[in-house]
């Protein structure tokens, strides 16, 4: 038997719930209340406020012990010793004079059982009370310690808790802190000044963009068709899509960023940026050393040793003819100026490309070979 069955109430649970059916229904509340999703109704600030409090205290096995025993106002007035039970007999009310400061309950009047509302507020009750957290704050835990796992809408708290609470700094204003802002966020010492702590930015979503060398030699335009999650009018969740067209600048590097603002889902906080990385494909002929390039041909030792010539082809589509009367050493270079990839910075400026030249050596000879080759060299 419990002494009052307010914050039960408040969540829609019944007094034996376990933690996982607090957390449940904690979740399913704060979703259905969050100010953010409830624009246009005023007072779903306070009904979340409410829960999230609510929330707070039945989350904690030892603050919901001692609410249980003696009711929500012993707990706010920081009682160390059982009250004695009042006029109302072991069912009223531990304190005289009505209730603590910060929290007002209207219905019955206070007493257990029966249909009422009640309201409190962040303040506490001061002199050793319990203090309540921001509302913000017990949200952004929740989600912290992996409440956004739980239930089959994690899609619609993804919005909330996938890369934290967003990046609004909080104005302090409104209910628990939500008035005008979002995403505030406090520690606070037991009964002591709550202190608030940095808000983190909102995410950022990374995506590889795979590009061919020619692209990145001539610099191109890429249309990427992306779905994001929104909220419409109503503050329903959905799905967008949108696309996006990537300006590939000749010259782009590996690893560059190419960077859209405020396209991504939406959050708590405000909506994703997303950047897209240049992931060079592999290409036939040539690798890419910053701005020149690689090409190696392959001779035999009878080339190497006589003479050899090839016919290649350039990032741009030109003919050149490497050739050497040998003899060739392995690993040999032929460098050609202003044939490699435009400079990002300075883009009628390229780099090199050099022909590096691989010598394949037989895998056996004869004995007749090897004699002959000692006599010749």
């Amino acid at each position: 038997m419990v002494a009052e069955t307010k914050l039960y109430d408040s969540l829609s649970i019944k007094p034996e719930s376990t933690q996982d059916e607090i957390k449940k229904a904690y979740r399913k509340a704060a979703l259905k209340w969050h100010p953010d999703k409830n624009k246009d109704n005023p007072a779903a600030s306070e009904k979340f406020k409410e829960v999230s409090q609510a929330y707070e205290i039945l989350s904690d096995p030892e603050k919901r012990k001692v609410y249980d025993q003696y009711g929500l106002e012993f707990l706010l007035r920081g009682g160390r010793e059982a009250p004695q039970p009042g006029p109302g007999g072991s069912g009223g009310m531990p304190f005289e004079g009505g209730m603590p400061a910060g929290f007002n309950m209207g219905g019955m009047g206070g007493m257990p059982g029966g249909t009422r509302t009640f309201h409190y507020s962040t303040g506490g009750g001061g002199n050793g009370g319990f203090n309540f957290s921001d509302p913000g704050s017990i949200f952004s835990e929740f989600f912290k310690q992996g409440g956004a796992a739980m239930g089959d809408d994690d899609d619609i708290f993804a919005s909330f808790g996938g890369g934290g609470m967003g990046g609004r700094s909080s104005g302090g204003g409104g209910a628990g802190g939500f008035g005008g802002s979002r995403g505030s966020r406090y520690k606070e010492s037991n009964g002591g000044p709550r202190h608030r702590a940095p808000t983190p930015e909102v995410t950022t979503v990374e995506r590889p963009l795979p590009v061919t060398l020619e692209e990145l030699f001539k610099g191109t335009k890429k249309k990427m068709k992306i779905r994001r999650k929104t909220f419409d009018p109503t503050g329903k969740r959905s799905m967008e899509e949108k696309t996006l067209e990537i300006d590939i600048k000749p010259g782009y590097k590996v690893g560059t960023k190419i960077k859209f603002k405020g396209v991504g889902d939406q959050e708590e906080g405000g909506t994703q940026d997303m950047h897209f990385i240049i992931n060079e494909k592999e290409h036939p002929l040539f690798k890419r050393e910053g701005d020149d390039l690689r090409a190696t041909i392959e001779i035999d030792l009878k080339e190497a040793l006589t003479g050899w010539s090839r016919t290649i082809s350039t990032i741009d589509g030109r003919q050149i003819k490497p050739s050497a009367g040998g003899p060739t050493q392995p690993g040999h270079e032929i460098t050609y100026p202003e044939l490699g990839m435009p400079k990002s910075k300075k883009p009628s400026e390229r780099g090199n490309m050099i022909v590096q030249v691989k010598v394949k050596f037989p895998t056996s000879l004869t004995p007749a070979q090897k004699t002959r080759l000692k006599e010749i060299l």
